[in-house]
C-alpha cells in the first residue's frame, strides 16, 4: 500500500509537471502573480475559519471535550490527506490519533471519527446535488449532467448503506465472529460490540447528529468563496453560481480517486476539464490548483510540525518511564499512551 502510494504520488507529480509545460510556465505563473501574497492571505484565512468550522461539527459529537481537541483533530487530518503520502483514510487515522493523544479515549476517537466523516460525506453529496442544479440552470443541456446525476444517485444509496452498516453491520459481525469460536475471535467480537455501542450512543442524539451535518454542509458551500475569491484577484469575472458547480464536481471527482494521495494530478486535470465547460482557461485553472497547493502547504506544515512535536514529546515519555520506574517514580495511572489502535493502518 505505501509503494502504490509514493507511485501514485510520482506519478502525479509527473502529471502536474507535464501540464504546467504544455500550457506555459509563464501562462500558468501570470495568474499566481495577480492574485499576489494578498490573495494567498485571504485565501488561508478562509480555509483556517473552516477548518475551525470542521472542527466544531466533530466537536459537536464528542459533548464534553474542549473545543480545541476537535479542532486541533481536524487541522492535523486534513494536514495529513493533503501533504502526506496517504490516501484519505490515513487522514482519519492521524485526525483520531491526534485527538486521543489529547485525552479523547481511543474508542470514542474511533467512533466519533466514523460518524464525522459518514456526515460530512452526507453534507457533500448535498453540495454537489446544489452544484449539480446550478450546472442544469447555466446549461440545461450539459452532457454531464446526466453522469453527475447517476453518480449522485449512487453515491447517495452507497452512504445510506454505509449509515445501516454503522447501525446494524457490526450486530453481524458479532454474532459471526462469536460463531468462529473463543480466542481471537473473542477479541473480534468484543471489539465490534464495543465500537457498535459507541456509534450507536452517538446516533441516539438526532439533535447533535444534524447540527453536525448542518455545519458540513455550511462549510462545503461556504469553501465556494476560496475559489471565487482567487479567481476575482486573478481577473476572472465567473459568478458565485458557475465556480460552485465547477468546485462541486471537482470535489466530487477527488472522492472518486480517493486512493490517490492528495489527489496530485487528478484535480489539476479535473479542472482543466471542468473549467473548460465554463469558459475557465487551462492556465486559470491550473493557477487555481495551485494556489490550493500553496494554501495546503501554508497551513499544512506548521501543523505536521506541531503533531511530530506532540509525537515526540509521547516517544519520549515512554522510552523514559522505565527509568523514572527504576527511580521508584510511578506512571500516572489514569493515563492512556498507548494511542489509536488503527495507526498501525499505517506501518
Amino acid at each position: 500500500m505505501k509503494l502504490f502510494a509514493v507511485l501514485a504520488t510520482l506519478v502525479g507529480l509527473a502529471v502536474v509537471t507535464a501540464l504546467v509545460a504544455y500550457f506555459g510556465v509563464t501562462a500558468v505563473t501570470r495568474p499566481l502573480i495577480a492574485v499576489g501574497w494578498s490573495g494567498l492571505a485571504a485565501i488561508c484565512a478562509i480555509h483556517l475559519a473552516l477548518l475551525g468550522a470542521m472542527g466544531i461539527a466533530w466537536g459537536v459529537l464528542l459533548p464534553g471535550t474542549r473545543l480545541w481537541v476537535p479542532v486541533w483533530g481536524r487541522f492535523v487530518r486534513d494536514s495529513g490527506s493533503e501533504l502526506l503520502p496517504l490516501s484519505q483514510v490515513g487522514g482519519y487515522v492521524l485526525g483520531a490519533r491526534a485527538v486521543t493523544l489529547a485525552g479523547v479515549a481511543a474508542l470514542a476517537a474511533t467512533a466519533s471519527t466514523i460518524v464525522d466523516v459518514t456526515l460530512e460525506l452526507f453534507g457533500q453529496l448535498g453540495y454537489t446535488a446544489l452544484g449539480l442544479a446550478c450546472l442544469v440552470s447555466l446549461d440545461p443541456h450539459a452532457a454531464i449532467a446526466t453522469a453527475v446525476t447517476a453518480g449522485l444517485a449512487a453515491a447517495g444509496f452507497l452512504a445510506i448503506g454505509f449509515v445501516a452498516f454503522q447501525r446494524r453491520g457490526f450486530e453481524l459481525l458479532d454474532q459471526f465472529a462469536r460463531m468462529l469460536g473463543r480466542g481471537w475471535a473473542d477479541k473480534t467480537a468484543d471489539g465490534a460490540v464495543a465500537l457498535h455501542m459507541a456509534l450507536a450512543a452517538i446516533y441516539r442524539h438526532p439533535a447533535r447528529v444534524f447540527s453536525s451535518f448542518a455545519l458540513h454542509l455550511a462549510c462545503w458551500i461556504a469553501s465556494t468563496f476560496e475559489a471565487w475569491i482567487a479567481l476575482r484577484f486573478a481577473g476572472a469575472s465567473l459568478n458565485f453560481a458557475t465556480v460552485l458547480a465547477i468546485e462541486s464536481l471537482l470535489y466530487a471527482i477527488r472522492s472518486i480517486a480517493f486512493v490517490v494521495p492528495n489527489a496530485v494530478g487528478v484535480q489539476e486535470g479535473a479542472y482543466i476539464l471542468l473549467g473548460a465547460s465554463f469558459g475557465l482557461t487551462p492556465e486559470m485553472a491550473l493557477a487555481l490548483s495551485l494556489l490550493k497547493r500553496a494554501r495546503d502547504l501554508i497551513i499544512g506544515l506548521p501543523t505536521l510540525a506541531a503533531w511530530q512535536l506532540v509525537e515526540g514529546g509521547r516517544l519520549w515519555r515512554q522510552i523514559a518511564g522505565p527509568e523514572r520506574i527504576r527511580s521508584g517514580k510511578k506512571r500516572n495511572p489514569g493515563r492512556d499512551d498507548r494511542g489509536f489502535s488503527l495507526v498501525s493502518w499505517l506501518r
